[in-house]
């Protein structure tokens, strides 16, 4: 199991017989739940009135789990990027065929969006829920961001932080890393990029993530989209191009 693990998280496109649209499904499924759990878990810890500091921690441990129990379920079958940005590095790496990262970004979009479509729903069944108040864990900048970060500051932030959770992708499925512990490695990197992110803009380091919620909220959400889009994938594409440096 660790071993199809490993292979899936890094050239299942090439190597396991697993038919396309499975594997593309997969990606929408995953996709799916990362967004309805981690942003329904920040949605509801705010809508909730728990205390900041319970709600950053709840979050970023919800966005982690959620990649760390996918990567178990579905890296035999997609590989589990679940993230245009990592798909795009894949395929900068060499992991991924253009045709299949296309698809999978279409389908993780697709996913994201009915992850959030489905969180929307829940949430309405709250008559104190508002989307314009409490929005449904969408990403932002200047007066959309918790503590009122910058632009520059949130495109350096992405950047980095993108580039750190795909590097450490990259590495925990190489064939000389330890066998069966990538979930682990990927889910907790995700927590930690997310106790960072969060303050500054919610923590995307996918643009898929970013997306679903955006559509649902429009305002400030889906006009600021553009950079949660642009400042992952170039993250991704440094973190493939560092990662050939060390092989």
């Amino acid at each position: 199991m660790g071993e199809e693990i490993e292979r899936g998280l890094t050239e299942v496109p090439l190597t396991l017989p697993v038919s396309p649209m499975k594997r593309y499904t997969a990606e929408l499924i995953g996709a799916m739940i990362l967004v309805l759990m981690g942003c329904g878990t920040a949605v509801l810890t705010i809508s909730l009135g728990q205390l900041l500091l319970y709600a950053w921690l709840g979050v970023a441990f919800a966005f982690g789990l959620a990649m760390l129990v996918m990567v178990y379920t579905i890296g035999g079958i997609s590989g589990c990027h679940l993230n245009p940005a990592t798909s795009i590095s894949m395929l900068v790496a060499g992991k991924l065929s253009v045709k299949d990262t296309v698809f999978y970004i279409i389908f993780q979009c697709i996913g994201a969006i009915i992850g959030a479509g489905l969180l929307y729903a829940i949430l309405t069944g709250d008559p104190a829920y508002r989307l314009a108040v409490n929005g449904l864990g969408q990403n932002g900048y200047g007066s959309a961001s918790i503590l009122g970060f910058s632009l520059g500051s949130v495109i350096v932030a992405e950047v980095i932080l993108t580039f750190i959770f795909v590097l450490v992708m990259h590495g925990a499925t190489h064939e000389r890393a330890p066998k069966g512990f990538a979930g682990i490695a990927i889910g907790l990197t995700l927590t930690l990029v997310y106790l960072v992110g969060i303050p500054i803009d919610g923590a995307s380091v996918n643009p898929a993530r970013s997306l679903g919620p955006a559509l649902f909220v429009s305002g400030n959400a889906l006009s600021q989209l553009w950079v949660f889009w642009v400042a992952p994938i170039i993250g991704g594409i440094i973190a493939a191009i560092v990662w050939k440096l060390f092989k």
